[in-house]
């Protein structure tokens, strides 16, 4: 889909014996959008310096559509294809920080720097090599990445006359000026040349025509194209154009360059806006315009001439146009995008180092979907982490949603639904785009002896062999559950597998928030044995409070019990057996739960 002008500009009456043009309206696919927007989050960030950027024009539109520029998703992409039969056109993106800055910008300035770069082109000769670097052209912008608006003005720089170009002969059909045969001719023609010379389309190319044969050539061997300068000159433009007395912008800058270059020995100068389009399957020509035009005499000095270019809103006036995609944007998308967006704000200045990546990647198991779980699980998805996980085999209470922020009151009705199912459902709610599951089951325990029947025999032993598959397929393990002894046989298993196990716990006006240590592999172990023997030991007691001690010298939530974890509720009152803390504490340790995964997943080895 693309925004852009629908505007189609009619010059005034055609029998003026002035020439006129048609002015480029633009038009931006979406997809442009989309890429400028990666850009700007991943690449450009605070950078305001130009960047280039290509579109291209089409010469085969149907009749009523405007002379169209476009810019694609591939703008960025000076290696992209083009289209069949499309015309490349390269321009310059400034793109400001602040719609303060896309205001205040100054265009006179832009466009009189984009204009002397035509002109020297011209000076210099490098227009007739390179006939493209006549249809530059410029594009302002300002992206409100937070809603969506993109703001933009574009500017087709164009040389002026300052008397403007008389026309000797009006603009006529092909059709009604050339026989069918030479027609046929000249098309061929064309197109043996662009399949020669490997391109889509001719911006501008020579002719020269005699009864039935027709003969095109590039622009810069006009030399020897045109040795009898004392015949007529006959020169093709690629013209987007649909009017059929009016050419199209392209024209412009060609004519300044041939005015400069041989205005002291051609009185005129025969141009034929080349249109090429299909319909139904049938290619025609014939509405192509062609008409002759007087080449001004001695009227440009050595300054580059008077430039318009500016392109007109949709109310007709001088100023910048604004298009809106949230409207069109996929809802789910969009939620991702600006999920995103806060995370790599803050790469662009406060940490240019942060790796999101490896963050919004890692694959997170809950053990628990309590008052700790649901803080964490927030903040993980603040961070923008997509896999999260979670266990617990407890109901929703009344008294829960207040102060577990993922349950609300009909959660608690009919006994209750499920914590993990009904935490997992409503992270999908709050966030689409996170793959969120919920496993309702318990997690054998030190002090709670299993029943020895049958059936609860297999049922613990399904619970381990479950658990130990959760956590051989996640990143980082979170034990948030309430008994300090339902966390040993997570732990010992993530242990065994080399998982990071973060622990949170809370007392009433206290917590804990700690970082399991994690095992060097076997084989770097071996290489390491000599090594540690001698000082591994003495570098710990040596070491000061606030020493740095290695990931793999840390210990785990029991490392200093001196007796087995029990049954910590047994022959404890009501207060004992709840978790009684300060309702904001909670919110407290998750966050700073998932800020120490964050900080550990950042180091070198995390």
């Amino acid at each position: 889909m693309a925004t852009g002008s629908n505007e189609v500009h009619h010059p005034v009456d055609p029998g003026i014996s002035k020439l006129q043009f048609a002015p480029f309206s633009s038009a931006l696919d979406a997809g442009f959008w989309h890429e400028l927007t990666q850009k700007k989050l991943n690449e450009y960030r605070l950078d305001e310096t130009p960047k280039v950027i290509k579109g291209y024009y089409y010469n085969g539109d149907p009749l009523g559509l405007p002379a169209r520029l476009t810019l694609e998703f591939s703008a960025f992409d000076m290696n992209s294809c083009l289209r069949t039969r499309c015309c490349p056109a390269f321009g310059t993106l400034y793109n400001t920080n602040t719609f303060e800055t896309f205001k205040s910008c100054d265009k006179k300035s832009l466009l009189e720097k984009e204009a002397n770069e035509i002109w020297e082109s011209i000076k210099s000769g490098a227009a007739l090599e390179n006939p493209m670097l006549l249809n530059r052209f410029l594009l302002l912008t300002f992206a409100d990445l937070k809603k969506y608006n993109f703001y933009y003005w574009f500017c087709y720089p164009a040389l002026c006359f300052p008397d403007g170009i008389h026309i000797i002969q009006k603009p006529v059909c092909l059709g009604d000026r050339f026989p069918l045969n030479q027609i046929q001719a000249l098309q061929k023609a064309y197109d043996e040349l662009c399949q020669k010379e490997g391109i889509t389309a001719l911006p501008y190319f020579l002719i020269k025509y005699h009864d039935n044969s027709v003969v095109i050539s590039l622009l810069k061997k006009w030399d020897d194209f045109f040795q009898d300068q004392g015949g007529k000159v006959t020169v093709g433009v690629y013209d987007p154009c649909n009017l059929s007395h009016y050419p199209g912008w392209p024209l412009r800058n060609f004519l300044i360059l041939a005015a400069h270059k041989w205005g002291s020995i051609l009185q005129s100068v025969e141009v034929l806006c080349f249109r090429d389009r299909t319909m139904q399957g049938v290619r025609d020509i014939t509405h192509s315009i062609i008409f002759e035009i007087k080449l001004p005499e001695r009227v440009l000095g050595p300054d580059c001439p008077k430039a318009v270019g500016w392109e007109k809103n949709q109310k007709g006036g001088m100023g910048p146009r604004m298009v809106n995609l949230s409207e069109c944007m996929d809802p789910k998308r969009l939620a991702e995008s600006s999920v995103d967006l806060n995370l790599k704000l803050m790469c662009w200045r406060l940490v240019p180092t942060l790796d999101l990546e490896k963050i919004v990647s890692a694959k997170c198991l809950l053990l628990g979907a309590g008052t700790l779980g649901c803080s964490v699980a927030r903040t993980l998805m603040g961070w923008g982490v997509r896999k999260i996980t979670f266990v617990d085999n407890a109901k929703i209470s009344y008294s829960n949603p207040v102060r577990q922020p993922l349950y609300e009151f009909e959660d608690c009705l009919s006994g209750g639904k499920p914590k993990a199912l009904a935490a997992a459902d409503r992270l999908q709610k709050i966030f689409p785009g996170v793959s969120s599951e919920g496993y309702n089951m318990s997690i054998p325990m030190p002090g709670h002896p299993v029943n020895f029947s049958e059936v609860t025999m297999a049922q613990a032993r399904k619970d381990v062999a479950k658990l130990e598959e959760l956590i051989d397929a996640h990143d980082v393990v979170f034990l948030l559950m309430d008994t300090r002894e339902s966390r040993w046989l997570p732990a010992v298993i993530a242990a065994s597998k080399r998982k990071l196990v973060i622990n949170a716990a809370l007392g009433f006006d206290t917590f804990v928030v700690m970082r399991h240590g994690l095992k060097k592999p076997k084989q770097q172990e071996s290489g390491d044995s000599c090594f540690n023997n001698a000082s591994g030991s003495s570098d710990l007691l040596g070491s000061s409070l606030f020493s740095n001690i290695p990931g793999y010298k840390l210990g785990c939530y029991f490392c200093n019990d001196v007796v087995a974890p029990g049954d910590s509720t047994r022959d404890r009152t009501l207060d004992q057996q709840c978790t009684v803390s300060r309702p904001g504490l909670a919110m407290i340790a998750g966050a700073l739960a998932v800020e120490l995964m964050v900080s550990v997943l950042q180091h070198p080895e995390g």
